[in-house]
């Protein structure tokens, strides 16, 4: 079994839902170019859970609440205030008879039955939206709207997606944390996600994409200095005597590196510390000390001999990576070509 390193990012705190006065009556019904018998339809395949003249507004809230996960991150998907969302989702229990959603201090949790009710609507409403907004049927595609680690976005992600943009395939870029990437895609934002944590809860899909391999690095120069094939004590020895080179004053890779693979607590304090990886990657190669880096980012750097492996441990360490997709973006056919296009390139990682 492979050692994994689990992610240490610390989550962000969600927006607390409760309840608001009710809506003006001209906000809680937008207009919409959806008919009767379309509500009646996706009633139908709702198991008749609805009454017969369901309202698609109160539908559309629904899935957008239970993909987001709160009130208030469903609200600006809609169009809404998040006071209409609340009102609409408390209509649309007293239609069925049934709590849909557990209200939380964080946002809600849906119930048994609203999961059975959005895997029953979420495929038609999705079909419904595409025609009303001249999505794919109608021979257009959106931008995908794809966001990352800024490192491997770079170094994998971007070079494996050149074949789709020479196709026509537009692409929207975003870098930044596991935790507010996760939560700016439940807003709507992002239409595919890579992150270092699965998503908590079942309202974003996610599959492993690849494992990344942590390796612990130095110039040449640092490297001779250390020696080749020392055990975990002495080389801890050795390193207390380098500088070392770090993303964060924390040491969140290196630390997990020393308690995962060396069996040891980090004692060392970072002698220089910037704002990336790529940064990290650059100190290290100018000579500045030695530090934990993605294999996929120092690649070249190793087989240049630029960069030297100081400890190659029978079981290194690796982190997951996954791809996450925001519920309902399939309907655009470049986000599904995008998803596949990069679960295959990542075999290769």
């Amino acid at each position: 079994m492979k050692n994994r390193t689990p992610d240490t990012v610390e989550t962000a705190p969600d927006t607390v839902d409760t309840v608001q006065t009710a809506p003006d009556a001209g906000e809680f019904a937008p207009s919409t170019g959806a008919t009767a018998a379309d509500a009646d339809e996706i009633a139908t395949r709702a198991g008749r859970q609805l009454p017969a003249h369901a309202d698609l507004n109160l539908l559309r809230t629904f899935l957008a609440v239970y993909r987001t996960g709160t009130f208030t991150a469903a609200a600006p998907t809609l169009g809404l205030s998040q006071p209409t969302v609340t009102a609409q989702i408390r209509a649309l229990e007293q239609q069925t008879g049934r709590e849909l959603f557990t209200r939380l201090p964080r946002g809600v949790e849906p119930t048994h039955l609203a999961h059975e009710l959005a895997a029953q609507i979420a495929g038609p409403l999705d079909a419904l939206a595409a025609l009303e907004g001249g999505g794919p049927s109608a021979g257009h595609t959106a931008p995908v709207h794809l966001a990352g680690p800024s490192e491997l976005l770079c170094v994998r992600v971007l070079p494996a997606l050149v074949p789709l943009v020479a196709e026509g395939v537009e692409l929207r870029v975003t870098q930044g944390l596991p935790e507010p990437l996760l939560d700016e895609m439940r807003a709507g934002r992002h239409d595919l996600v890579i992150t270092t944590r699965r998503p908590r809860g079942r309202t974003l899909d996610s599959v492993p994409l690849t494992d990344e391999e942590y390796v612990l690095v130095a110039a040449p120069a640092w490297a001779r200095r250390i020696g080749g094939d020392v055990q975990a004590d002495d080389l801890c020895a050795a390193l207390r005597g380098i500088p070392l080179v770090t993303y964060a004053e924390d040491l969140p890779i290196v630390r997990r590196y020393w308690r995962t693979v060396l069996g040891k607590q980090l004692t060392s304090r970072a002698a220089v510390t910037v704002p990336n990886l790529y940064a990290v990657l650059s100190a290290v190669n100018a000579g500045a000390g030695f530090s934990v880096l993605p294999r996929s980012l120092c690649q070249d750097h190793l087989d240049s001999g630029r960069l030297t492996v100081l400890h190659e441990p029978g079981e290194p360490p690796l982190n997951t990576l996954f791809l996450v997709q925001r519920p309902g973006a399939e309907t655009n056919p470049d986000v599904v070509r995008v998803r596949n296009t990069l679960q295959h390139a990542a075999r290769d990682w």
